[in-house]
């Protein structure tokens, strides 16, 4: 795929959603980095349906760990892998409170130095809540990347490279959200809607349906 058409489907995702976001329901860093720590093989709705509760009794990490371990996963229980993600936000709790005064490091060494924060969901915290154009790659924006022929590549890590290489640098910033939204609701895995794509006729998956 050539640069002009990688910028035209920017601009057409930019142009449908000029102001994309994370539908994770948050007011602080802290609060997005437990949502996305919550949210791995989760769902945001689900997710949202606890943080609503939540988030008003245990907003900082010194009242997260004062909730402790047993207390968080009442909250949590009816999301998938909820005892090791109430271990993870603990600990991480722990540490925000011990090397960054409780604050949430906007650096993706300090970050993915907490438990349960990998590449994907430091990614997410430094976009969406610090505003660095990084892309979060998670399988949406993985099969978008791949299927589309917008940046191939047969680990997340490659795609996320390329990406940041062929994205231009207008585009960058919201790119995570763009794509996200567009593999979740329209290039979905199983039965992709290309009849409603706003991107079709530059999209270069050759087994896509036909308008």
């Amino acid at each position: 795929m050539d640069a002009a058409k990688r910028s035209q489907i920017y601009a057409r995702l930019r142009d449908a959603n000029p102001q994309p976001t994370t539908e994770l329901v948050y007011r602080t860093p802290f609060e997005l980095l437990v949502a996305v720590i919550l949210s791995a093989q989760a769902t945001d709705k689900s997710v949202n349906l606890a943080t609503t509760t939540l988030f008003p009794v245990a907003d900082t990490p010194q009242k997260m760990l004062a909730l402790g371990e047993t207390g968080l996963k009442e909250y949590i229980r009816h999301i998938g892998l909820y005892q090791a993600k109430a271990k993870n936000i603990i600990a991480a709790c722990r540490l925000l409170i011990e090397r960054h005064d409780g604050a949430v490091p906007a650096r993706r060494e300090a970050l993915e130095d907490l438990p349960g924060v990998g590449r994907k969901t430091a990614n997410v915290v430094l976009n969406t809540a610090f505003g660095q154009p990084v892309i979060a790659v998670d399988t949406h924006i993985f099969r978008v990347a791949n299927r589309t022929g917008l940046a191939p590549g047969k680990t997340v890590l490659e795609v996320e490279k390329k990406l940041l290489h062929h994205t231009p640098a207008e585009f960058r910033p919201n790119a995570h959200h763009w794509l996200i939204l567009h593999g979740r609701y329209v290039c979905k895995a199983r039965q992709p809607e290309c009849r409603r794509c706003l991107i079709f006729d530059l999209c270069e998956w050759p087994e896509k349906g036909s308008r």
